[in-house]
């Protein structure tokens, strides 16, 4: 069992006052990454020189890649580093692309710019592989499960995460951009890795505060069990007599995490074949347990929680392919439109962005405050609303979205042919930039319902020794919503073509970004009918007391 020394040195460390460390952590490598991810596409089609199909492309497919690294990090904490040492890890690797991206626009020779301005690129692409799937795990480990008052203190946890990310990118938005345009983009790139400097020094001051989780071996070996067990075992019948909840070293494990009681989670009834694994034959009577023939009810039932999510992550897809319009085609239209206040002064595009974070800024204390204890008192949850219903609100908020960036758009390039500005892409088109407030105001509703629920879900739902790869899987829907926009837009390209008239060109005068939105808003929508049927099938996690028959009830509804 473990020993008593280890769990007072939980009990007594975390919460509050070790996550606040972590949040300002979050803060500084936000502030970089959206300091340079929000002005992006100026730099490469102003700098660079790239067309804006193609940078737009670029983008996506760096996103991408950075939202697909997080599952290698979230296994290699899971199973070897743990989280502590990952974040400490891919934070100096986060550096070092860092340092390269300012290096890249002054030392570098200009031939060789863009070749080692993306390799900065994606050396932060590694580092963000193990900074993003452990920081916000690590931070949420800071509360434990059997205090009450930790567990309820978790749930507005994920909202004041988001929200501080939020802050820090709006910040950088704001400030960041002025600097990148007006005075230079070298100290633009220097001002973000200094960020980062700051982030890591602070992580390092919080080491004692932290309540830190020890890395428990390969979950996915765990996985591999079960699936093999169970078809060893396919023809047997399930009324034979089954193996317990869980063995000693789960118990162990459990008992590690709570000093009061062992939680184990219930027996469900999904993936029923997946049972056959617990199922004990005439070959486990007569050995010691094999656990590639028999596996104990717990171990099922965490490869069960994995396979729920799947058909939730594929639902969020096409939402995230939506995020990324943000980054590229919301710029280049705001680009294009009258952004003047007074005489003198010139809105720069990147700075719409900042709508969305205000917009959060102001919902997520008024949904914390106001709305969760509202609806607590019509629904008994003490969310106010399920994870997937607050995903669910957010999808619909995203599809309907993009109908008015759709109509706002037709509108634009209406105003261009009244003024015979179709052949004049520098031109400003006489349309006053407001015009795109609602789109980013939805945009910043749609994340401060699916975002947020997205990352809760994520996290509740997995097992406890998968918390880092699940961060991660909810990560990498991001980066493959990233890889199908791209793929839309090449779609989109080859068919409006073919047909003699494309749709994305340079000039976006003659493009018809409205119909690529009316696209966008179709698969949406389906999209959306898909993610109600599922979440209309989907059971949530219970808990059971391994001494007691009743089960605990639904973690997270």
């Amino acid at each position: 069992m473990a020993d008593s020394t280890s769990i007072i040195n939980k009990q007594t460390n975390g919460g509050w006052n070790a996550a606040i460390f972590i949040i300002v952590v979050e803060m500084t490598e936000r502030f970089a990454f959206y300091g340079l991810a929000s002005n992006l596409i100026t730099f490469l089609t102003n700098e660079l020189g790239q067309s804006t199909a193609t940078a737009a492309k670029n983008i996506n497919t760096w996103i991408g890649v950075s939202c697909i690294f997080p599952i290698l990090g979230g296994f290699l904490a899971d199973s070897i580093l743990g989280r502590f040492k990952t974040v400490l890890l891919s934070s100096f690797i986060y550096l070092l692309g860092m340092v390269m991206l300012p290096l890249s626009v002054t030392v570098v020779a200009p031939g060789m710019r863009e070749q080692v301005f993306f390799m900065a690129l994606y050396v932060m692409a590694v580092g963000e592989g193990g900074h993003k799937p452990c920081v916000m795990t690590f931070a949420a480990d800071q509360f434990g499960e059997a205090n009450a008052e930790e567990k309820a203190a978790k749930t507005s946890f994920f909202n004041y995460w988001y929200l501080a990310i939020v802050l820090s990118s709006s910040i950088a938005v704001l400030a960041l951009i002025f600097v990148q345009e007006r005075v230079s983009w070298s100290i633009g790139f220097s001002i973000i890795a200094g960020s980062v400097v700051i982030g890591i020094t602070i992580f390092l001051i919080g080491i004692p505060k932290y309540r830190k989780q020890v890395p428990v071996g390969s979950p996915l070996t765990r996985v591999a069990q079960v699936f093999v067990a169970s078809l060893k075992k396919w023809r047997l019948s399930s009324t034979h007599h089954h193996y317990g909840l869980c063995d000693e070293e789960e118990e162990d494990k459990s008992e590690s995490r709570n000093a009061s009681k062992i939680y184990l989670l219930a027996r469900t009834n999904q993936f029923r074949f997946l049972d056959k694994a617990t199922v004990i034959d005439e070959i486990d009577h007569n050995q010691n347990r094999n656990p590639w023939r028999l596996c104990t009810v717990n171990q099922v039932e965490e490869v069960k929680l994995v396979l729920r999510l799947i058909p939730i992550w594929i639902s969020l897809i096409m939402f995230c392919a939506t995020l990324t319009q943000l980054n590229t085609f919301f710029l280049k239209q705001g680009s294009m439109m009258n952004r003047t206040i007074g005489d003198h002064f010139t809105i720069p595009p990147a700075a719409f962005q900042s709508i969305v974070g205000v917009t959060i800024l102001i919902l997520i204390p008024l949904y914390d405050r106001v709305f969760v204890p509202t609806v607590r008192k019509l629904t008994n949850h003490h969310s106010g609303i399920t994870s997937l219903q607050r995903i669910g609100i957010g999808l619909f908020v995203a599809t309907f979205n993009m109908m008015i960036c759709g109509l706002v758009e037709a509108k634009r390039l209406q105003v261009a042919r009244d003024h015979g500005l179709i052949d004049s892409p520098k031109v400003v088109v006489p349309m006053s930039s407001l015009w795109l407030l609602p789109q980013y105001i939805l945009v910043g509703i749609g994340d401060v319902f699916t975002i947020v629920g997205m990352q809760e879900l994520f996290y509740d739902q997995m097992p406890e020794t998968m918390r880092s790869i699940g961060a991660a899987i909810f990560i990498s829907v991001v980066g493959v919503g990233s890889f199908v926009s791209t793929g839309i837009i090449s779609v989109v390209q080859t068919i409006s073509k073919s047909h003699g008239e494309e749709w994305l060109v340079n000039n976006l005068n003659r493009a018809h970004l409205d119909y690529y939105y009316w696209v966008i808003a179709s698969l949406n929508a389906v999209s959306l009918c898909f993610y109600v049927f599922i979440a209309k099938h989907f059971v949530y996690k219970k808990l059971q007391d391994k001494d007691d028959d009743d089960v605990q009830g639904e973690r997270d509804v």
